[in-house]
Order: C-alpha cells, then structure tokens, then sequence
C-alpha cells in the first residue's frame, strides 16, 4: 500500500525530468557528489543522527541498534516513525523536512545519501506507518523507458540517481522495542569492510553530538558492544539570536540557515569516578570538532567541542565568517565554565591548551581560552593572592579583550573549606613537599598546594609565577620572620629540600645570642654539654634551630675542638692580650679546650691567649710557666717568664693549661712545609739564621731554598740554667723526637734543636763537640774528654757527642776537627793510634779540608807537632834513610799519595831524587831465598858502601835492581822488591843461617 504516497513523488520527479533532461542530470550528479565526496564515510553517522531526531520529537532517550549480518546493515530506533515528510526529505536533495526543530540535528537535507555509497536496494520504514524502498535497477528501467531521458541514461553509462525514486515496500520485521528500521544490503565485499571499519570505530564522542540518543547497540556478527556516553562531564550553553544578530551573522550564510536561529555549544571531557578528575582523552575518540556530528577539523585539546557551527558546502570543515567568530568566543566562555566546574586538582593543567593549534579554527579557538584564563579564579591556593596584580602574561586583544562585565563574573573567590580560588596571574608555584608548601603560604602569595607541577606548559599558559628555592630563601627576610622562634625555624628546615645547597646559601639562621645570619656556612652547631661562648663572637646555632639540613649547607658540628678551630676564636685569642676585659675569652677558651682533651702543641696559636699570671698581670699563655712545673727550675731568675696564677691551675688542671700553652717542660715549635730561607723560616728561635747557615753549607748548591715538611723544635735553649736537669729532659721522650735529624734534598742535616745544643756548653760547660761517648772508639781516646754518665747515649749522638772516628770523619767539619786535635799539643796519641789516625784520613775527600799548618808526626822515633811545611810523607820504606832529618807522616805505603794530597805535604820522593851514586857487583841471589820468595829477582847489586844521593844507606830499589850492602839490606830490598815487604825478618834471618830454611818455611805456613 502506497502510504506515503510514493507514486505521486515518483510521477513529480519524472515529470520534472522529462520536462528538463538537465535536471536528471543535475539530480545524479549531486545525489553523486554528497554521496562520494562529503557523506562518502558518514553512513553511521547519518544513522544516528536520524535515530537522534526521532527521539527528539517523541521526548524519549533515543536507542539506536546497529547489526551487521551476512552483508547486510540494519540500522533499528526508538522514537518518531518514518512519515511522508520524511520520506519527501530522503528523496530529495537539500530539502530537509526538520527545518523548523529546534535541536534536530539534521538540517541540511542530504545526509541519507551516505547510503548510496555502499548499498543499492535500501529500504526504511515504521511498524505503524509503512516501508519505502529505492532501487536503482527499476529506477534505471524506468529511465531508460522513457524516450526523453534515454539518451542522457545512455551518456552517463546507465547511472541514475538512487534517492529520487520512491517506492513502495513489502513490510520488514522491526525488532522489538524499536520504532524504526533501515535495511541496507551491501554492494559488495569493500562496501561490507568500510561498514565494518566505521563500526568498529564508532565512539562515544558520536552520542555527545546527538544528546537524543542514549546509547548505540553494535552487532558485528553476533558479537554485540555498548557504546555510551558514561563517565564525561559535560558543560554547555545555548540561545536564539535576535533579528539584528541574523542580519549580522548570517549574512553569509543560506536562506534555509537564517530559518534556525538557535545556537549551542557543548564541552565534554573525561573523568574518573567518583573524584570527578579529568581523565586521559581516549584515542578511540577522534579530536576533532563536532557540529554536531564529527567534522573534519581538528581539535588537539583533551575536550570535545560540539557547538552549532556553520559549514561548508562539503560538509566537513566550518564556515569562516562572523557566525564562526561568535562561536569561537562562546566556546572559549563554555570552555572556562568546564575548567572552573571541573575538581581543582593538577590534572586541571592538561585541560589548558597550548597556543599552536593543528588547525586554523583549532588555533583561534585556543587563542580565545588563552586571553580568559589568566584572568580566571582557577586555581586552589594555601594563601590569598597579592594585593597588586601583575600584567596578565599572555594576552591577544585582537582576539579577546575581557569586558568589565565579563570581570564581574569571576570575582576573586574568598577562602572556603579548601583554602583560596586565585587568577593564574596571581597564583605561584613552588616545587616541594606538601609540609614545605605549608610553611611558605606565609611568605608567597596565592601559593599552590603540594603536586602542582611547577614545570607543567599550563602553568606559563596561564600566567603562574614559578617560585624557584633560591626565590623563597629571599622572601624569608624582614617583617616576614619577625618574631619568629627558633623552632619554627627548625621545623621550615625540616622540611626543606637538601638535594639544592647553592640554592639554600642564605638561608637564615637564628643564632643563640638573639641574631638572625644569613647563610649557615660559617655558623657552628654546638653539640654535647652548653658552654658560655658568647664572648668569643661565635655564629653559634639557637640549640632549638638546629637541623642536620645546616650541616649539609656548610654550617659546622660546634665540638670544642671545631670551636677552637674557628676563625673567630683565633682571632678572639690573638686580640685578647689588648682586650679590656680578657677573662671571659680566656674562661670560653680554657672550657673549650677542657672539653676538647687538646693535648699540649695541637693548636700552637693558643699560646697567644691572655692570662693572669701570678704577680697580677697579664702575659701569652706561651710566656706563663707552670709553679711546680720541671721548666720554673731550670731556667734563669731573670728571664720574661711569668707563672700561672694559681687559681689558674686550681679552675682548669695543669693539663688544659699546658694545652694552651702554659710550659711545664720545654715549648715546641711546630711547622709545616718550612722553606729553608732566612725570609721565611723565622720562629723567633735564638741562632736561627746560624743554623740555616749551617744547613745551607751540607746541601749542594740549590736554585730555590728547600722545604721541610715537618719542622719541630725546642724554644728558649738560651734561657737555661740547669743544664744537667734540662738534658734529663731533652733526651728522652717526647722531646727526644726532636733532636732527630732531618732529611733535606736527600742529605742528612742536624734538627735545630741538635744543632744548637751541639754548639753550647751544655754538659759539664763542655760543647757535646768536645766530648765522647764512655767507652766509644779507643781511636778517639785522648782526643776528647768522655761525656757525663746517665744519659741517652743515642740522644747524645744526636747532639753532637762523638761516638766513633768514621761518625767523625763523616761529619761536617769533622775531618778538619780531627786535624785541629792532633795537632794539640796537650793531647797525648801513642804511635798506633797515630797510624790508624793518618790511615782513616787518607780516606777523606780533600776539598772537604783545607790543609792544616801544624801535623802530629814522628821525628827521630819521637812523636812530635811539628810546622806542616817541615813535615814529609814517605811513600817507600828505602827513602826513609834520605829524609830522616824531617818530621815524617807515616801510614801505610799505598796512602801516601792520598795523605800528601789531604794534608798538601811533599812525598819523600819528591824532595829525595834517590840516584844510586856508588859502584856495586853482580851477585845471584841465593837459591834458598826463592823459598820464600818465588819471584825474587835473579841478581842484586851489592856495594861495599851504598851512597844514595850521597848519602850512606843499607839498601834501595833503583831502576828494578836491589841495592844493598849485607844480608840486612839484601833482605829489606828483595822483600821490597818483590812484594812482600812484611817477609823481610824472615829473608834476613834466612840469609845468615840457611839451615834454619825448614823452620822458617813451617813458621811462614803458621802465620
């Protein structure tokens, strides 16, 4: 049955083509265009938005059920059945029959023409009104019937219009429940996927355009999905424009347009349950504008935008032009609304775009909420913000100018349960802990709570200033600590970021004398038992302040030894011999070191604190003696030294005294890294210059003065008296230590204090130079007095007591000391002691002694001193008949030379040329000799008298023959001559009683 009056519709459109061929033409072409071009992938779209407005005109939640089974879509719906005006629309192009509903969302009359695309034989229709059907096999029959139109049938190669030719159809079975069914056979296997793909990607975002439709049912094959728009918030807004609005916004819009003057704009985003937060956009959602149905303009916010606005002939992009402008602002405004209406939490800060947009509309519509946001209250606070409010710090007047009335809406909010609402111009953000955050509200206005990111791109969006640390350590000054406690300050440091300490420099710190410093480093953290310090001006921490976050940032653990250390009680110390009022520094001082254990020499500069001494008047720690101390009674009555007052002693112990100075024993000096120069080693030391001198001559020549790392030494040597009772001191531990030597470039040079007492007349009035050890080398014997008994042996080597002749020799100067005794007349040396003296000597380097003017030598068998230019060094045994009239230096043979070149004294040989001037016979040597000399030459010279440079001798080697007068010289010459000088007894016995050979020979093997 013809219900909807099909024959009429098809009569009036045949009609009309066969009166204009044309207008066939023109009917496929468009029905051609919208259903290739801008309808080609919007089947389901068109679907809903049917399904959406027939529930509009019932009121009811519209259903929509889609199902895809053995190639064919059925689309079923709730609400308003299909009726002729309906069918007038969908067999007609731009000619909507919803023209006059408000809310439809069909408006333009060509959307069923998304079905031409993928189906050929589609069929719609109601339980209660009937079905319609086109086809457009019949209506190509049709067209090819008639003789007006075959010929434009024929040029388009039989392709008609599908939508223009109603028919009636054979009821179809509409499920129950629905209202509606649209059946759609595909055309082929591509129309069956591009079905299935638009299904697969049908979204919520489709049911936030058509608030009609309540949910979408998908059947894809039996397997059956839900789509709804559950879990969004959604904020919207809406009105009809006046007469004079139309004229101006619509002025380039269609007539048909001008006939719906309603306008709408809708928000839509995301959220959990049930804190209501934004949540993450999904991606099955395309970001796109919607109006309401999806367009192709992009959307890059994390929002759906569906508003009403005005499109282009395709469909698929917005319209430019003032509606479009108008549409902008109100969803900039809606957009506002949404923030506001959304929870106060950080994920607030997704929500606020960045300026680049993908698009054109996409990028004005951004610009648009830029230039609202910094002005609105947005933004939870601890604090209410500044009284004066900064220049908003993005601002695009060409797009939006706020109007007062605009700012009389968004008032600044005032504090409520959750603190204040402020304008992100207003707001500042600090990144730290939630405790952090709640001590600095105090200081920074419209503060943040904890879990804004401070480096979020929102933030800078919306104009939030971002408070660094070092910022904030800068606020904390003036009225804004005044008054403040030292344990508010504690619990702000208790909270404090460490990770940052250049940003934390200056930081306050409440101190214990009342004052507030800027900057831990240089304040101390006292620790252990309360000492009154105040005297010394010390940056000490309030007890109730102190945190371990000081420590971190260069404040210092306050032990007394670190008190002590610090620059301020050094410089307390050094100033307090002129201070008029010394002994409150001296008790602060003295309790320190009480507390600290110092031993004596730890902190050298302590010697400089003042103290009261026992006449009343004020000397250096270092210049006080204990009263029963072992020093008082060795040194002189009249030296600088006071004593120690007495209750000095009785307050603090004789060992905290001693630690700052107060000498029971010797004072030493102690330094480091010394340069060996006269400018800079200079300790106040009597004869220092004279020990670097000393020093200075045992090393080789050096281009820069040498560095001794470690120097100690015993101070005021000069002023002692007792020098027995003072050498029991020095000589044994722990001053011992400093008598070592020290190593120097690799040499070895004598400790200042060694030096010095090796100089003085320390032992018995006796210099340690002069005098030996008890029972040291006998070769020494005589030639210095031994030194007194009891006394470290080894410490008296240290300071110069002589131990054995090599320590002697090796020492500086001893060579030449050694010459300058034997040279004594009043010293006794027997005549071996004389020949192992000489032998040691030989064995000296000569530049180290400078030749002497007297010698100890022997002269006609007598040991005599004698003038060195009278004395000779014999070198052989058969010139000592040439010299006997000189005094001689005898050793053995072979160190003549070495002796003559030490001591610059002639050699016998050179004063005695010893020619042979008497004639002599040939003789063999005896056979028996070569028993006991094997090499003994085979002949000798003997004279009836032997004359040597006129001189009468008993024997002499010349030119390698012996010459000798009797068997005494034979002998002396042939043991010369062959090497064996200490055999010629033994030849000499040999040759007057050849039978005692056996005998002789059996002595030899024994010796």
């Amino acid at each position: 049955m013809d219900t909807f009056g099909t024959d009429r519709m098809r009569a009036a459109v045949l009609a009309a083509w066969t009166a204009s061929p044309a207008r066939f033409r023109e009917d496929a072409n468009a029905e051609e265009d919208f259903a290739l071009g801008g309808y080609r992938d919007r089947l389901i779209v068109e679907l809903a938005q049917n399904a959406a407005d027939a529930a509009l005109r019932t009121g009811v939640p519209g259903v929509l059920r889609l199902t895809l089974r053995d190639s064919v879509l059925t689309a079923a719906n709730t609400g308003a059945p299909l009726d002729a005006t309906g069918v007038e629309g969908l067999s007609t192009l731009r000619v909507s029959g919803k023209r006059d509903e408000a809310g439809a969302a069909g408006r333009f009359g060509v959307g069923f023409a998304a079905v031409v695309s993928v189906c050929d034989e589609p069929v719609i229709g109601s339980r209660e009104s009937g079905f319609v059907r086109w086809s457009r096999a019949e209506t190509a029959d049709v067209v090819a019937s008639m003789p007006a139109l075959s010929a434009e049938h024929a040029s388009r190669s039989g392709h008609v219009p599908l939508l223009r030719l109603p028919f009636p159809a054979d009821p179809i079975d509409v499920p129950d429940g629905f209202d509606t069914l649209v059946r759609l056979p595909l055309r082929d296997r591509a129309a069956v996927d591009a079905v299935r793909q638009m299904l697969t990607q049908t979204s919520p975002a489709l049911l936030l355009g058509l608030s009609a439709l309540s949910s979408i049912e998908i059947d894809l094959d039996g397997d059956t999905r839900t789509v709804a728009a559950d879990g969004w918030h959604e904020v919207s807004d809406s009105g009809t424009f006046t007469p004079e609005e139309i004229a101006h916004l619509f002025a380039t819009r269609p007539t048909e347009e001008r006939a719906r003057p309603y306008w709408s704009v809708r928000w839509a985003v995301p959220v959990t349950q049930p804190s209501g937060e934004p949540d993450g956009f999904p991606k099955a959602v395309p970001q796109m504008v919607h109006a309401p149905t999806p367009s192709d303009e992009p959307l890059d916010l994390p929002a759906l935008l569906i508003a009403s606005f005005p499109m282009a002939t395709d469909r698929r992009h917005v319209a430019k032009g003032p509606l479009t402008d108008f549409l902008v602002d109100k969803a900039a405004d809606v957009y506002v609304r949404l923030l506001r209406e959304l929870p106060r939490t950080p994920k607030l800060l997704d929500l606020v775009p960045a300026l680049m947009g993908k698009g054109e509309l996409d990028a004005r519509i951004r610009r648009a909420i830029l230039a609202r946001l910094p002005e609105v209250p947005l933004l939870p606070a601890l604090s209410p913000p500044p009284p004066a409010v900064r220049t908003p710090t993005f601002q695009d007047a060409a797009v939006y100018e706020p109007d007062a009335e605009w700012k009389v809406e968004h008032p600044v909010e005032e504090p409520d349960g959750d603190g204040w609402v402020v304008r992100g111009r207003e707001a500042s953000v600090v990144a730290g802990s939630a405790e952090l955050l709640e001590v600095l509200a105090a200081f920074v206005p419209g503060l943040l709570p904890a879990g804004w990111p401070a480096r979020h791109p929102g933030m800078n969006a919306l104009g939030v200033r971002r408070v660094e640390l070092a910022d904030v350590v800068d606020l904390l000054s003036g009225e804004a600590v005044e008054g403040r406690d030292p344990a508010w300050w504690q619990s702000l440091y208790q909270v404090l970021p460490a990770d940052d300490p250049e940003a934390l420099g200056a930081l306050p710190v409440p101190l214990s004398d009342g004052r507030l410093v800027r900057g831990p480093r240089g304040t101390l953290i006292l620790t252990g038992a309360q000492l009154d310090l105040e005297a010394l001006g010390l940056r000490i921490v309030h007890p109730e302040a102190a945190h371990p976050l000081l420590l971190r940032l260069g404040a210092a653990e306050a032990t007394p030894r670190t008190v002590l250390e610090d620059p301020l009680t050094r410089a307390a110390v050094a100033e307090s011999l002129d201070s008029p009022d010394p002994e409150p520094v001296a008790r602060a001082v003295l309790s320190l070191v009480q507390a600290a254990t110092l031993a004596p020499g730890e902190l050298p500069w302590l010697a400089d604190l003042a103290l009261r001494g026992a006449d009343g008047e004020l000397y250096p720690a270092g210049e006080l003696l204990l009263g029963d101390g072992a020093l008082a009674r060795l040194l002189e009555d009249d030296t600088h030294f006071g004593v120690a007052a007495r209750e000095l002693e009785e307050g603090y112990g004789a060992r905290v005294l001693e630690a700052v100075g107060v000498l029971d024993g010797f004072a030493v000096v102690n330094d480091a890294d010394v340069l060996l120069d006269h400018d800079d080693c200079d300790h106040d030391l009597d004869s220092e210059d004279d020990w670097l001198d000393h020093v200075h001559d045992l090393l080789p020549d050096l281009e820069v003065p040498p560095v001794v790392a470690e120097f100690s030494a015993v101070r005021d040597l000069e002023l002692v008296a007792d020098w027995e009772g003072a050498l029991r001191l020095l000589t044994r531990p722990p001053l011992r230590a400093v008598l070592q030597p020290l190593r120097v470039q690799g040499v070895e040079v004598p400790s200042y204090t060694a030096w010095w007492l090796g100089n003085h007349p320390v032992l018995g009035g006796r210099r340690p130079r002069e005098l030996r050890l008890p029972g040291a080398d006998p070769l020494l014997q005589g030639l210095y007095t031994d030194a007194p008994a009891g006394l470290d042996e080894a410490a008296l080597g240290m300071i110069g007591v002589r131990t054995t002749l090599a320590e002697l020799l090796v020492s500086h100067g001893g060579p030449e000391e050694l010459l300058d005794l034997m040279a004594d007349p009043e010293i006794s040396v027997d005549r071996a002691q004389l020949r192992a003296l000489w032998i040691a000597l030989a064995g000296v380097d000569p530049s180290r002694v400078a030749p002497p003017s007297k010698v100890r030598a022997v002269l006609g068998g007598d040991i005599v001193v004698a003038d060195a230019e009278d004395a000779v060094v014999v070198e052989a045994p058969d010139l000592l008949q040439l010299v006997t009239s000189r005094p001689l230096v005898l050793a053995s043979y072979d160190l003549a030379e070495s002796l003559s070149e030490l001591l610059d004294l002639p050699l016998a040989g050179e004063l005695a040329p010893g020619e042979v001037t008497s004639e002599g016979v040939v003789r063999p040597v005896p056979a028996e000799v070569r028993s006991l000399l094997p090499t003994a030459p085979e002949t000798y010279v003997e004279h009836d008298k032997l004359l040597v440079d006129g001189v009468a001798c008993a024997w002499r080697y010349f030119e390698g023959a012996v010459h000798c007068t009797g068997p005494d010289g034979l002998a002396r010459g042939l043991a010369w001559a062959t090497g064996q000088w200490g055999d010629r007894l033994a030849v000499a016995a040999l040759l007057r009683d050849p039978t005692a050979v056996p005998l002789l020979l059996a002595e030899a093997d024994l010796s």
